[in-house]
């Protein structure tokens, strides 16, 4: 994630993320915010929401992994564990990079953009576009 939407997140969320500036011996913020700017809204929104309801929870890691958001915490109770869940699962339908409207992308990495950023990527990556084909839930390369 970029500076300016890490600083907003530091800024207005001071004591949700107030591990991020603790050594890796003791938290993973330290890694700050490990994905897009494409999901910048909804960690927003989803750190408004935990913020407001319960200002005990301290975040320890936030990242992508398997092209999903993964948000950890210390604290928190069932209905904190739903907000997450809910982001967790939105963020499979939102593009990490620009953050429209995505879908699961690749094969032995996956990754969730909308069409055109995974054609940017594939273009980046292989100099070339590639066609593409939806097999289940994912695009592959044909």
């Amino acid at each position: 994630m970029n500076k300016e939407n890490t600083k907003k997140l530091l800024t207005d969320f001071p004591d949700l993320y107030m591990e991020y500036t603790k050594p890796l011996t003791e938290s993973l913020m330290c890694f700050g915010f490990d994905c897009g700017d494409g999901w910048f809204e909804l960690i927003y929104e989803l750190s408004k929401r935990i913020s407001e309801y319960d200002p005990e929870v301290v975040a320890v890691q936030v990242k992508e992994k398997f092209g999903t958001l993964r948000f950890y915490i210390h604290g928190g109770d069932e209905k904190v564990d739903d907000m997450i869940d809910q982001a967790e699962w939105e963020s499979s339908e939102t593009c990490e990079a620009c953050g429209k409207l995505g879908s699961l992308w690749g094969t032995s990495w996956v990754i969730t953009l909308c069409e055109n950023c995974w054609k940017k990527r594939l273009a980046e990556d292989q100099g070339e576009c590639v066609e593409m084909e939806k097999k289940g839930t994912t695009w592959m390369a044909r």
